[in-house]
């Protein structure tokens, strides 16, 4: 199977990235506009062609073009085809690859969507900037829904049990530990500035499944998944949450396979140093972790940065394969840069990596990757091998024309708002609400007089719990929790107190715990 062409080196042989050592991870890094992403869509584009699926978050819009072939009457035609000719690739030629376009606010693509337990209360906690004292409460209200069955799917149904929590502060403190109300309150802020974000739309279902990543086309072509991240950068600890949590579900969900002869998947991560801006120590072991032990999966995780010091040392002791455009020294921390770049690559007596860096023109780079023994190949100048796709956006008209033929359509462009944990404590504190309002009403004879009512729906979801036997938490929920919803408005705090009662005795018993996975989402 051949492998990916990088280019030419300037001592005369071919520098390749070898597809069976493709799943040691990479870089590629250079200062704006020295051909970062050009690079990156000609590598993706030989790995869609040989049969392997590629994730890119497009974040300036033009990778898009991945899905349609390129033009003779495109501007710098000539240059790319001079350089193809200059490299030696006699069958190059002008064409598109299977692409599937993706949007979290579903705008401009299929939208992906998770719900908050799948996410978990470590990467929350981050995507909402909370310190060591509010995150411990964010994890109580975690623990508390998982003990009691409740399944937080969307912003509301976090919000419903936050409140829970609060309310029943002292009962839950022999448990789990205090449970600050000033934490809560400020937790429930940062709900609300985050749904003004637009994040709102992220959570909920039907959630996303990481396999859809792994498709190929009709002719053995792999898909090519396009995140629309323009307008998600806005928001740059979203993007950078939702990347994470996304590697995350692959490492969770994806089996064991060793060293394949080729990745079952290629990750490029964008703007790559946004994972990493202050982010706490903890989340940044959990994702040298991830990034170490996911080579085993099958997946190849290629980090994109302008800078090469914006990955973190033990992250970037794990990249094997890099490709380095132009760096500038105008500071002294572009100067530290580039010695820490020249000090990663395998010595080349015949160059000077660490003056070369500087002196590197738009699609040169410097390249080192691994040997068939694993060891890193002597570091080449390289003339980088030109993409055969469209080097820009998509027109709105050709990316309708592709989303309507994507194998995913219909499947997740319709939300789906089931019962969750909002509903179920709703209903559970109406209830409340009404037997407390019956007993007053009618004295507490009358009320033991009274016949026994029809089987409730906590009766009814401990009963279809205990018969449905299915593979997943979510399974679980979906079997048990049915019918229809409720709207019941907010009660006072001593009905919410009887709720959190009811909650440990029925969900705890009939549900059970949730099991959660390296970062904290919930296993499938």
């Amino acid at each position: 199977m051949d492998d990916i062409y990088l280019g030419l080196g300037s001592n005369g042989e071919r520098q390749v990235l070898r597809l069976g050592r493709a799943n040691r991870h990479g870089l590629i890094a250079g200062a704006t506009g020295t051909g970062k992403t050009v690079t990156l869509q000609s590598i993706a584009e030989q790995f869609s062609a040989r049969g392997v699926p590629v994730f890119m978050a497009d974040v300036k819009g033009d990778l898009a073009g991945i899905a349609m072939p390129g033009s003779p009457t495109f501007k710098h035609a000539a240059s790319l085809e001079a350089r193809a000719k200059e490299l030696g690739i006699e069958d190059y030629a002008y064409s598109d690859n299977p692409a599937v376009f993706w949007d979290l606010y579903g705008e401009r693509g299929h939208p992906i969507r998770t719900t908050i337990s799948e996410m978990g209360p470590l990467l929350l906690s981050r995507l909402m900037g909370l310190n060591e004292t509010q995150e411990g409460v964010l994890n109580i209200a975690f623990r508390y829904a998982d003990d009691n069955g409740l399944l937080l799917i969307d912003l509301p149904d976090l919000q419903s049990v936050l409140v829970a929590c609060a309310e029943n502060a002292s009962a839950l403190a022999t448990r789990y530990g205090n449970v600050s109300k000033a934490s809560v309150g400020t937790i429930q802020r940062q709900l609300l500035a985050f749904e003004s974000q637009g994040a709102d739309r992220f959570f909920g279902e039907p959630a996303f499944e990481v396999n859809d990543f792994l498709k190929v086309d009709e002719q053995g072509r792999g898909m090519v998944n396009v995140l629309a991240a323009d307008k998600l950068m806005q928001s740059p600890k979203l993007y950078a949450t939702f990347l994470l949590w996304l590697l995350s579900e692959l490492f969770e969900a994806l089996p064991e396979v060793g060293d394949p002869e080729k990745p079952c998947l290629v990750f490029f991560f964008d703007e790559a140093h946004l994972l990493f801006d202050d982010a706490p120590q903890a989340l940044m072991e959990k994702v040298e972790q991830v990034v170490r032990l996911i080579r085993s999966k099958g997946v190849g995780v290629y980090f994109v940065t302008q800078n090469p010091i914006d990955i973190p040392e033990k992250i970037a002791g794990q990249l094997g394969n890099r490709v380095q455009h132009a760096l500038r020294a105008f500071t002294p921390r572009d100067q530290k840069a580039i010695r820490a770049a020249a000090e990663t690559f395998r010595i080349n007596k015949d160059l000077d990596v660490e003056t070369v860096i500087t002196e590197l023109k738009v699609g040169e780079a410097l390249v080192s990757t691994l040997n068939e023994d694993g060891s890193p190949s002597i570091v080449q100048r390289t003339l980088i091998a030109p993409p055969r796709s469209r080097l820009g956006p998509l027109t709105p008209k050709e990316r309708a024309v592709i989303q309507s033929v994507s194998p995913f359509d219909g499947k997740y462009d319709t939300a789906v708002n089931r019962e969750s944990a909002a509903e179920v404590l709703a209903q559970k504190a109406a209830d409340a609400a009404a037997a407390a309002q019956q007993v007053e009403e009618q004295g507490e004879e009358a009320q033991r007089a009274s016949p026994r009512r029809t089987t409730t729906m906590w009766e009814k979801a401990g009963k279809a719990a205990a018969g449905a036997v299915a593979s997943s938490a979510g399974a679980v929920i979906a079997a048990s929790i049915t019918g229809k919803k409720s709207r019941a408005a907010p009660v006072a705090s001593g009905v919410t107190a009887m709720v959190g009662s009811i909650a440990t005795s029925i969900g705890g018993e009939a549900l059970g715990r949730f099991a959660r996975g390296i970062l904290g989402g919930l296993l499938r």
